[in-house]
């Protein structure tokens, strides 16, 4: 079936006001789907040009949340892409066809966004050897294969592998409707300031034309004496080439394509290297160890920093990334902090992306320990101090969270994020305050639990402890920071934080004022924060310094964290908090419980999202007076199976939902056992609370639902570290292994075993008379 252009083009433009559902759709289609479907809805003479034109508009990704360092990535117009041999071919030698096809559609779909793509690519020597071979070995008889074999030329290698490469590339990009062009160049030429002239001449009607030139230099005719030595000239190999490219061309970016990440500190395969985001020559030239050179090639490592430099001091941007991800150039232009950044100004940015995880791990460890070490009074001193501060710098504070708030509504962030998002007026000093009660609380380390006498004067006691050190990731909550430090601080624990990035500003202001007060013996490294979502992952494989992970957030982030880490992960998923009216309940009181669970905060994760209603209450109008008092609350109701066609409202998708905000789903149960048997199916273990006159029925509902926190006759609000009198909370956990519920100091501390003895051996239990006596507790 045709269709005219008009109509497609009108269809088109139509579409692209709905670019993130197109997104959505581009995103799980592959090619082959999309030029199938190109080829049903499209004519002939406007197939490919339309279709990609249509995919290209459309396949379109955020760049909202780039970090400081890599803002330039914004202008880029004109970028160099160098792959290296290491890249396009494999272990045998043979060529890396599925790289190499994800290396075109990059490229591809980077010409059709409107970069100006300019591609130097190795390979050419390595393919010519690869058919010499061949060619050889066929026409080679038995008693000719019994004879040693020499090497090729590399300039015949060259001369035979260009073309074929070169041929390699057209198909490719013929397969994706783009053009490209071949430049050969060698050393010498660029010597002649007429080439130089007519060569960016060249180039630039090219790129008008989007046509994607593709440069080598011409071993097979170079002066040198093979395309392995001699390092005199203008460049050396295809890494100088491209950056002398980028500097002859005015390109705005140099991407150089590795078999590795990025540039480490060591050779990649050693454990203790790091990959260092932002090179900065004064501070890493002289401490970088490099490995081997290329296993193919004649650059490596080596060769791509000396051209990155070099480039780089001439003000080209350069990043160093793998070549063997299939998007990695595309996350680069989306300012994501792939690989290795060089900038001519990176010795004026602040280096705090160039400490690793494990750095800020180790450091952490480090100060907490010193800070254990301090005497309880010292420690109560510095949360003092930490409130203190955190009201002497308010007017600071607040204007930092006003700009995030501004920002986060620029971006049409949703009201209820806004909400937990904002310091509302009085918020700092309700901080401050909780501080000081956390501060004022019972020394909680080194708390002697147990003292037993296991025989004569052989005293065991069982002691809290600290954890160690604490990696948080929260919602943008910028006060949940505060809370967080206080804890850790006082349990004695390093802490590393993570917050959204909404509230980047707010986070960053609290966390200098609360690491200012924290005292030098101590360390200012004691708590850090995470700024880049990119260094998680890392984070995570540190199972051998950091001791405990706490997400507070989605039940996808949460998720996630458990199936990336080995580290034991403390939290919840999900608020799914049910509210169960009895039909003995008071009503009066079930209306004003039901409300404030529901309406005093619906973004929390204690608020209640399903109420569950006695089947005699439908019948008694107990029922109606309940949904009449949360739709005077404005809350919007959706019903279970039971519920939707009494009240004749929409059935909910789903029990297992949470809703955040004003709305809640409703079902009628036949008794206390099956309002049980549905928490347990559909709730997440986090807060659920019965209303009833009945003890009985109360009682089984309290010893029966398996839950974090169960409440009688009282809102699922109360389910708050602060409420709860534990000052503060790093979350609510739902895990059935060490705290449950709001977790506070107490979560925070774990138990070691002190001996005391005067010289005793086991010596087989021969000279040993056990007695295994409690003692009094002395503290």
């Amino acid at each position: 079936m045709k269709f005219p252009p008009l109509f497609l083009y009108a269809l088109y433009k139509y579409i692209c006001h709905f670019k993130c559902i197109c997104f959505i759709v581009g995103f799980y289609c592959s090619y082959n789907f999309l030029i199938r479907l190109g080829r049903l809805v499209c004519p002939e003479s406007t197939r490919f040009p339309l279709f990609l034109l249509f995919f290209s508009t459309i396949y379109t990704l955020p760049m909202d949340s780039i970090d400081p360092t890599r803002t330039f990535i914004r202008n880029i117009k004109r970028l160099v892409v160098k792959v290296g041999t290491a890249v396009v071919t494999r272990g045998d030698g043979r060529l890396a066809l599925g790289r190499l096809g994800a290396l075109c559609e990059q490229l591809k779909e980077l010409n059709s966004r409107g970069y100006e793509v300019i591609l130097v690519t190795s390979g050419a020597v390595g393919l010519g050897r690869q058919r010499l071979r061949y060619r050889k070995l066929a026409n080679s008889s038995f008693a000719d294969l019994q004879n040693p074999q020499g090497e090729f030329d590399g300039k015949a290698c060259a001369a035979v592998g260009q073309s074929s490469l070169m041929a390699l590339y057209d198909t490719m990009f013929s397969q994706l409707d783009v053009t490209s062009s071949q430049l050969l160049v060698t050393d010498s030429v660029f010597c002649d300031t007429g080439f130089r002239q007519q060569l960016s001449e060249t180039v630039n009607s090219l790129l008008d034309l989007r046509v994607i030139p593709i440069f080598n230099e011409n071993d097979a005719v170079s002066t040198r004496k093979t395309p392995y030595e001699d390092s005199s000239g203008i460049f050396w190999d295809n890494d100088s080439l491209a950056g002398l490219l980028a500097l002859e061309l005015k390109a705005d970016l140099l991407v150089l394509l590795s078999d590795v990440e990025g540039l480490y500190s060591g050779p990649p395969i050693d454990p203790t290297s790091k990959l260092i985001q932002t090179f900065v020559k004064e501070k890493h030239l002289g401490e970088i160890t490099f490995g081997d050179k290329s296993r193919v090639g004649r650059g490596g490592m080596t060769a791509k920093v000396n051209a990155a430099v070099c480039a780089s001091c001439a003000g080209i941007p350069v990043v160093i990334t793998s070549g063997f991800a299939a998007d990695n150039i595309i996350k680069v232009l989306q300012g994501e902090m792939k690989g290795t950044l060089f900038h001519k100004d990176a010795h004026l940015w602040t280096l705090v992306k160039e400490v690793s995880a494990r750095e800020m791990a180790v450091e952490a460890r480090e100060s907490s320990r010193r800070l254990q070490a301090l005497k309880s009074e010292d420690r109560r001193k510095i949360l003092l101090d930490v409130a203190n501060a955190l009201q002497d710098n308010e007017n600071m504070i607040i204007a930092e969270n006003c700009a995030d708030i501004k920002a986060a509504e620029e971006a049409g962030y949703e009201k209820s994020l806004i909400s937990r998002l904002a310091l509302k007026p009085g918020r700092i000093e309700l901080l401050a305050n909780s501080i000081r009660k956390i501060a004022d609380m019972e020394e909680p380390i080194g708390r002697i639990l147990k003292r037993r006498e296991i025989a004569s004067d052989l005293i065991l006691e069982n002691t809290t402890c600290s954890l160690g050190v604490l990696l948080v990731v929260f919602e943008s909550r910028p006060d949940a920071l505060v809370q967080i430090a206080a804890l850790a601080i006082r349990s004695g624990n390093g802490l590393l934080l993570k917050g959204g990035k909404e509230a980047r500003q707010s986070n960053a202001a609290l966390h200098k004022v609360i690491t200012s007060a924290i005292p030098d013996t101590v360390g200012g490294k004691l708590i850090g924060l995470v700024t880049s979502r990119e260094e998680i992952p890392d984070l995570l494989k540190l199972d051998d310094v950091i001791d405990l992970v706490i997400p507070r957030g989605s039940n996808k982030l949460v998720s996630q964290i458990k199936e990336s880490t080995k580290i034991p992960v403390l939290g919840h998923s999900d608020g799914i908090c049910h509210v169960y009216v009895d039909k003995s309940a008071d009503i009066e009181m079930a209306k004003r419980i039901v409300s404030d669970s529901k309406v005093d905060y619906p973004a929390a994760c204690n608020a209640m999202e399903t109420l569950l209603v006695h089947k005699d209450l439908a019948s008694n109008g107990g029922l109606m007076e309940l949904v009449a008092e949360l739709r005077k609350d404005g809350v919007t109701l959706y019903g279970g199976q039971r519920a939707s066609q009494l009240l004749r409202i929409s059935e909910a998708s789903s029990f297992h939902h949470e809703y955040n905000s004003v709305t809640c789903t409703v079902e009628i149960v036949d008794d206390v056992f099956a309002a049980i048997d549905h928490i347990h199916k559909y709730g997440s273990s986090h807060t659920d609370c019965i209303i009833t006159k009945d003890q009985e029925v109360a009682e089984i509902f309290l010893n029966q639902v398996d839950s974090a926190a169960v409440f009688h006759n009282a809102s699922t609000r109360f389910c708050d570290g602060a409420r709860f009198g534990l000052g503060a909370e790093v979350g609510v956990s739902t895990s059935r292994i060490h705290a449950r519920g709001p977790v506070g100091v107490e979560g925070l501390l774990t138990t070691r075993w002190i001996l005391r003895g005067s010289g005793q051996v086991v010596n087989g239990d021969k000279g040993v008379t056990y007695i295994h006596k409690d003692l009094t507790q002395k503290n």
